[in-house]
């Protein structure tokens, strides 16, 4: 199964209309590993007419500030015997280069003095370690684009997915045509891009004094997305004397990474949320599947682990724009009622509830929520609400924008 020829994601618009302003801006894409950012900007590369020099520091060994200075040379190069329009530099995976940003800002402001008409573009797998960079050393100087995880309505059009194969095999365009030997399918994601997006974005470039806990946490983010649990549950179920800081920054890491994040309780005020029992959230369903042992068939089948399915892929459609920038996510219980999501964007608080089919008696959460809060909407996802799928073919600030 290939994707159809000639599909670009929605963001190259973006970044090819900023690149043909006369202005200079850094451009930054981040996002999670095979979410398109290398294909996207080169795609851009090729259409927007001007000379252009690719350079990637996704090497097992680092590289250093020098490496980026020759390259920004060569594209200097190009640039000089180019037109009025000036040339295009692309450095892919950036932050693995220790330093980049301060070598990055010298060299820019070099061009700037100069005149040079050099535009860059940087790519970047770890949005924390691009943030670092970009608030220490180069305020004023950039913009960002941020690509999230491909939604359905991308993967539907690229490859014409149903709804039901969208939540069992998720949102990795790179792992599509191998959906037809699931077994391949399985051991391409663990081993390509889980193993490596532990090993090289996580492990090689933050500290972690504990990677057995923190490769036990993903795996136990995976089993239990949908559902809230104490840090110091946590401990017991990873069998771990770690303590819980050390557990809520390994979250924080595993989410820079575009992995899985700890949703926060609601609570109205921010200063009130902090510290409380995080809910589990994959941010894209391969994750959750690649590892159960079963087929979509058997999936499909066990109407519990179907119901966690459909939960994850709306919980992650949601997260996946809170990360851009889109909104905030939240979950929200007080003893035995809860509500599956809370969305605040502006001064919109939308509550969301998912019906998947799960077996479960029926929650007050949503009026004991709405007694407190005073929500602006509340939604409902599945059975006589909103369709699964037409939940997730709209981008979220449709349903929670003001």
């Amino acid at each position: 199964m290939l994707s159809k020829s000639g599909y670009t994601r929605p963001h190259a618009a973006e970044l090819h209309s900023r690149l043909r302003e006369p202005r200079r801006f850094l451009q930054i894409v981040t996002g999670a590993r095979q979410v398109g950012k290398t294909t996207l900007v080169n795609q851009v590369a090729e259409r927007c007419g001007l000379p252009h020099h690719y350079a990637t520091a996704d090497e097992p060994t680092l590289r250093g500030p020098d490496w980026i200075a020759g390259q920004w040379d060569v594209a200097r190069l190009l640039a000089a015997s180019a037109g009025a329009g000036g040339a295009l530099l692309v450095l892919d995976e950036v932050q693995k280069v220790p330093n980049w940003a301060e070598a990055v800002k010298r060299l820019w402001d070099e061009d700037t003095r100069h005149g040079h008409r050099l535009k860059v573009v940087l790519t970047g797998s770890a949005p924390p370690l691009i943030g670092r960079g970009l608030t220490e050393s180069l305020a004023g100087r950039y913009e960002i684009i941020h690509l999230p995880h491909w939604g359905f309505p991308e993967m539907q059009s690229a490859f014409d997915w149903s709804l039901e194969e969208f939540l069992f095999y998720g949102a990795y365009p790179g792992a599509a045509p191998l959906i037809t030997q699931p077994n391949r399918w399985s051991r391409y994601i663990r081993d390509s891009l889980i193993e490596t997006t532990i090993s090289r974005d996580v492990l090689l470039l933050s500290r972690v004094d504990k990677p057995a806990l923190l490769r036990r946490l993903f795996e136990l983010g995976c089993m239990y997305s949908g559902q809230i649990l104490s840090y110091t549950k946590m401990l017991g179920q990873l069998q771990d004397a770690g303590n819980t800081t050390t557990l809520a920054h390994y979250l924080d890491l595993l989410s820079g990474a575009g992995m899985l994040t700890g949703l926060q309780k609601y609570a109205g005020a921010a200063v009130r949320r902090r510290g409380s029992s995080p809910k589990l959230q994959i941010l894209n369903t391969a994750l959750m599947t690649s590892g159960c042992g079963l087929t979509l068939e058997q999936a499909r089948a066990d109407t519990e682990f179907w119901g966690r399915l459909v939960e994850s892929a709306v919980g992650a459609h949601l997260a996946n724009a809170a990360a851009a920038g889109s909104c905030q996510v939240f979950y929200w219980r007080d003893r035995n009622r809860e509500v599956d999501f809370v969305v605040s964007a502006g001064r919109t608080l939308t509550a969301i509830e998912v019906k998947s089919g799960r077996i479960r008696q029926s929650r007050p959460g949503m009026a004991a929520f709405a007694n407190v809060f005073q929500p602006t909407r509340r939604l409902l996802i599945g059975w006589d609400g909103i369709t699964v799928d037409e939940f997730l073919s709209k981008p979220v600030e449709h349903w929670v924008a003001p």
